[in-house]
Protein backbone atom coordinates (compact mmCIF):
# COMPACT_ATOMS: atom_id res chain seq x y z
CA UNK A 1 0.00 0.00 0.00
CA UNK A 2 1.40 3.36 -1.02
CA UNK A 3 2.02 5.90 1.67
CA UNK A 4 -0.50 8.79 1.78
CA UNK A 5 1.63 11.91 2.20
CA UNK A 6 1.44 15.45 0.79
CA UNK A 7 4.22 14.48 -1.65
CA UNK A 8 2.41 11.37 -2.96
CA UNK A 9 -0.90 13.25 -3.25
CA UNK A 10 0.83 16.04 -5.18
CA UNK A 11 2.49 13.49 -7.49
CA UNK A 12 -0.87 11.82 -8.16
CA UNK A 13 -2.53 15.17 -8.95
CA UNK A 14 0.28 16.13 -11.33
CA UNK A 15 0.13 12.74 -13.06
CA UNK A 16 -3.60 13.20 -13.66
CA UNK A 17 -3.01 16.73 -14.91
CA UNK A 18 -0.21 15.59 -17.23
CA UNK A 19 -2.50 12.97 -18.73
CA UNK A 20 -5.16 15.61 -19.51
CA UNK A 21 -2.63 18.10 -20.91
CA UNK A 22 -0.90 15.45 -23.04
CA UNK A 23 -4.24 14.37 -24.48
CA UNK A 24 -5.11 17.95 -25.45
CA UNK A 25 -1.68 18.48 -27.02
CA UNK A 26 -2.04 15.27 -29.05
CA UNK A 27 -5.48 16.41 -30.25
CA UNK A 28 -4.19 19.81 -31.46
CA UNK A 29 -2.88 18.85 -34.90
CA UNK A 30 -3.87 21.88 -37.01
CA UNK A 31 -1.01 24.14 -37.99
CA UNK A 32 -1.88 27.52 -39.52
CA UNK A 33 -1.57 31.23 -38.93
CA UNK A 34 -3.58 32.57 -36.02
CA UNK A 35 -5.25 35.91 -35.37
CA UNK A 36 -4.66 37.26 -31.87
CA UNK A 37 -6.48 40.22 -30.35
CA UNK A 38 -5.04 41.91 -27.25
CA UNK A 39 -7.55 44.32 -25.79
CA UNK A 40 -8.86 45.77 -22.52
CA UNK A 41 -8.01 48.79 -20.37
CA UNK A 42 -5.01 47.26 -18.65
CA UNK A 43 -1.32 47.69 -19.45
CA UNK A 44 0.46 45.08 -21.52
CA UNK A 45 -1.27 44.86 -24.90
CA UNK A 46 1.53 46.31 -27.01
CA UNK A 47 4.15 44.82 -24.68
CA UNK A 48 2.73 41.36 -25.35
CA UNK A 49 2.63 41.96 -29.10
CA UNK A 50 6.26 43.06 -29.17
CA UNK A 51 7.20 40.07 -27.07
CA UNK A 52 5.84 37.99 -29.95
CA UNK A 53 7.95 40.02 -32.36
CA UNK A 54 11.05 39.11 -30.32
CA UNK A 55 9.97 35.47 -30.17
CA UNK A 56 9.44 35.40 -33.95
CA UNK A 57 12.89 36.87 -34.58
CA UNK A 58 14.33 34.15 -32.37
CA UNK A 59 12.87 31.63 -34.82
CA UNK A 60 14.20 33.49 -37.86
CA UNK A 61 10.75 34.69 -38.95
CA UNK A 62 10.00 37.89 -40.88
CA UNK A 63 7.80 40.48 -39.17
CA UNK A 64 5.79 43.51 -40.24
CA UNK A 65 4.67 46.18 -37.76
CA UNK A 66 2.22 49.03 -38.30
CA UNK A 67 1.53 51.36 -35.38
CA UNK A 68 -1.79 53.19 -35.57
CA UNK A 69 -2.41 56.28 -33.37
CA UNK A 70 1.03 56.23 -31.75
CA UNK A 71 3.67 58.35 -33.38
CA UNK A 72 4.21 61.57 -31.48
CA UNK A 73 6.76 60.03 -29.10
CA UNK A 74 9.54 57.59 -29.95
CA UNK A 75 9.33 54.29 -28.09
CA UNK A 76 11.86 51.73 -26.95
CA UNK A 77 10.32 49.01 -29.09
CA UNK A 78 10.65 51.14 -32.22
CA UNK A 79 14.27 52.03 -31.43
CA UNK A 80 15.09 48.38 -30.79
CA UNK A 81 13.25 46.54 -33.55
CA UNK A 82 14.33 48.94 -36.31
CA UNK A 83 17.81 47.44 -35.89
CA UNK A 84 16.66 44.16 -37.45
CA UNK A 85 16.50 43.57 -41.20
CA UNK A 86 13.82 40.93 -40.55
CA UNK A 87 11.40 43.61 -39.25
CA UNK A 88 9.54 46.14 -41.39
CA UNK A 89 8.44 48.87 -38.99
CA UNK A 90 5.98 51.66 -39.80
CA UNK A 91 4.86 54.31 -37.29
CA UNK A 92 1.80 55.82 -38.95
CA UNK A 93 -0.13 57.66 -36.23
CA UNK A 94 0.03 61.33 -35.36
CA UNK A 95 -0.43 60.97 -31.62
CA UNK A 96 -3.22 60.01 -29.27
CA UNK A 97 -6.72 61.12 -30.24
CA UNK A 98 -7.08 63.39 -27.22
CA UNK A 99 -3.91 65.19 -28.35
CA UNK A 100 -4.72 65.61 -32.05
CA UNK A 101 -8.39 66.56 -31.50
CA UNK A 102 -8.85 66.41 -35.26
CA UNK A 103 -11.08 63.61 -36.48
CA UNK A 104 -10.48 64.26 -40.16
CA UNK A 105 -6.71 64.20 -39.75
CA UNK A 106 -6.86 61.09 -37.57
CA UNK A 107 -9.05 59.37 -40.15
CA UNK A 108 -6.58 60.16 -42.93
CA UNK A 109 -3.69 58.85 -40.83
CA UNK A 110 -5.59 55.66 -39.99
CA UNK A 111 -6.46 55.13 -43.64
CA UNK A 112 -2.82 55.55 -44.68
CA UNK A 113 -1.74 53.10 -41.97
CA UNK A 114 -4.40 50.63 -43.05
CA UNK A 115 -3.19 50.80 -46.65
CA UNK A 116 0.30 49.79 -45.46
CA UNK A 117 -1.21 47.08 -43.25
CA UNK A 118 -3.22 45.65 -46.15
CA UNK A 119 -0.04 45.36 -48.18
CA UNK A 120 1.60 43.41 -45.36
CA UNK A 121 -1.42 41.15 -44.85
CA UNK A 122 -1.19 40.13 -48.51
CA UNK A 123 2.48 39.08 -48.37
CA UNK A 124 3.15 35.44 -47.62
CA UNK A 125 6.83 36.11 -46.85
CA UNK A 126 5.79 37.97 -43.68
CA UNK A 127 5.28 35.41 -40.94
CA UNK A 128 3.85 37.83 -38.35
CA UNK A 129 2.05 41.15 -38.78
CA UNK A 130 1.46 43.36 -35.74
CA UNK A 131 -1.22 46.03 -36.02
CA UNK A 132 -0.64 48.04 -32.87
CA UNK A 133 -3.57 50.19 -31.63
CA UNK A 134 -5.74 49.24 -34.59
CA UNK A 135 -8.65 48.76 -32.18
CA UNK A 136 -8.63 52.48 -31.39
CA UNK A 137 -9.03 53.31 -35.07
CA UNK A 138 -11.98 50.91 -35.16
CA UNK A 139 -13.48 52.29 -31.94
CA UNK A 140 -13.67 55.79 -33.42
CA UNK A 141 -14.83 54.46 -36.81
CA UNK A 142 -11.80 55.77 -38.65
CA UNK A 143 -11.87 52.43 -40.46
CA UNK A 144 -14.67 50.03 -41.35
CA UNK A 145 -14.56 46.95 -39.13
CA UNK A 146 -15.97 44.68 -41.83
CA UNK A 147 -13.23 45.72 -44.24
CA UNK A 148 -10.60 45.11 -41.57
CA UNK A 149 -11.95 41.68 -40.61
CA UNK A 150 -12.20 40.64 -44.27
CA UNK A 151 -8.54 41.55 -44.90
CA UNK A 152 -7.41 39.72 -41.75
CA UNK A 153 -9.34 36.61 -42.79
CA UNK A 154 -7.91 36.73 -46.33
CA UNK A 155 -4.26 36.87 -45.25
CA UNK A 156 -1.90 34.01 -46.27
CA UNK A 157 -2.74 30.74 -44.49
CA UNK A 158 0.44 30.52 -42.42
CA UNK A 159 0.71 34.21 -41.51
CA UNK A 160 0.04 35.22 -37.91
CA UNK A 161 -1.56 38.59 -37.11
CA UNK A 162 -1.75 40.44 -33.80
CA UNK A 163 -4.16 43.34 -33.25
CA UNK A 164 -3.90 45.49 -30.12
CA UNK A 165 -5.87 48.30 -28.53
CA UNK A 166 -8.73 49.01 -26.17
CA UNK A 167 -12.34 48.27 -27.02
CA UNK A 168 -11.91 45.58 -29.65
CA UNK A 169 -15.21 45.42 -31.57
CA UNK A 170 -17.33 42.24 -31.37
CA UNK A 171 -16.77 41.38 -35.05
CA UNK A 172 -13.00 41.36 -34.54
CA UNK A 173 -13.28 39.28 -31.37
CA UNK A 174 -15.51 36.80 -33.20
CA UNK A 175 -12.97 36.48 -36.05
CA UNK A 176 -9.97 36.00 -33.74
CA UNK A 177 -8.46 32.67 -32.72
CA UNK A 178 -7.10 33.99 -29.43
CA UNK A 179 -8.40 36.98 -27.47
CA UNK A 180 -6.84 38.30 -24.28
CA UNK A 181 -8.41 41.14 -22.30
CA UNK A 182 -6.01 43.06 -20.05
CA UNK A 183 -7.66 44.40 -16.90
CA UNK A 184 -6.42 47.16 -14.62
CA UNK A 185 -5.89 46.10 -11.03
CA UNK A 186 -3.50 48.91 -10.16
CA UNK A 187 -1.43 51.33 -12.25
CA UNK A 188 1.42 53.64 -11.27
CA UNK A 189 -0.09 56.50 -13.29
CA UNK A 190 -3.05 56.55 -10.87
CA UNK A 191 -0.55 57.45 -8.14
CA UNK A 192 0.90 60.31 -10.21
CA UNK A 193 3.91 58.43 -11.59
CA UNK A 194 4.83 59.45 -15.14
CA UNK A 195 5.28 56.95 -17.98
CA UNK A 196 8.72 55.43 -17.65
CA UNK A 197 11.27 54.42 -20.29
CA UNK A 198 11.43 50.66 -20.57
CA UNK A 199 8.01 50.27 -18.94
CA UNK A 200 5.55 52.36 -20.94
CA UNK A 201 7.89 54.08 -23.41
Amino acid sequence: MSEDTPATRHRARMQRKKSVVDERIDAAQTERGVLLVLTGNGKGKSSSAFGMVARSLGHGLRVGVVQFIKGRFSTGEEAFFRRFDMVEYHVMGEGYTWETQDRERDTRAARAAWDVACGMLARSELDLVVLDELCIALKYHYLDVNEVVAALQARPPRQHAVVTGRAAPPALIEAADTVTEMQVVKHAFQAGIRAQKGVEL
